[in-house]
């Protein structure tokens, strides 16, 4: 430190504080990414929501005949909750592969800083799967229930 005093006190640091200070900046650009990535999740999920609503409501004479050849309320909920699930899963796979590669890109592009490994751990990314589906589930609750409820004489009447 008094070696380091003639040239204005700079910090010093050992090699953890110093990777830590490189990937501060980072870790807040990550932070940002993470609450843009929340708010796409949240959209898209509003128009999961929205399309199988409208599929419900197009699809309405052909549950009601599904309902009057023995499909119960359950199974009606069960298939619009299914095809929210496969909707979220699609994009969600659709998601993590684009975004591991343009990861990698980023990094591949960026090799001649400190920050040049690439890492995508498997079990985040299944995590992120499996939160997608969930999601997917979550979609498709209120889709679901309406098409449990339709009444089967009125669904076969309608045009």
């Amino acid at each position: 430190m008094a070696l380091a005093a003639a040239y204005g006190k700079p910090q010093i640091q050992d090699r953890a504080q110093y990777v830590a200070s490189l990937t501060k900046g980072v870790n807040t650009i990550l932070g940002l990414i993470y609450v843009m990535l929340v708010l796409a999740i949240i959209i898209a999920l509003m128009g999961i929501t929205n399309t199988l609503s409208l599929a419900i409501g197009e699809r309405t004479r052909e549950l009601g005949l599904l309902r009057a050849v023995g499909q119960t309320r359950s199974q009606a909920r069960s298939l619009a909750r299914w095809e929210s699930v496969l909707t979220a899963l699609f994009g969600t796979l659709g998601g993590v592969i684009l975004g591991t590669f343009l990861g990698w890109a980023v990094v591949k592009a960026s090799a001649s800083t400190a920050l040049a490994a690439f890492s995508a751990p498997p079990t985040q990314l299944l995590i992120v799967l499996a939160t997608g589906a969930a999601a997917g589930v979550l979609a498709g609750l209120r889709p679901a229930r309406r098409a449990a409820r339709l009444d089967m004489m009125q669904a076969l009447a309608a045009q």
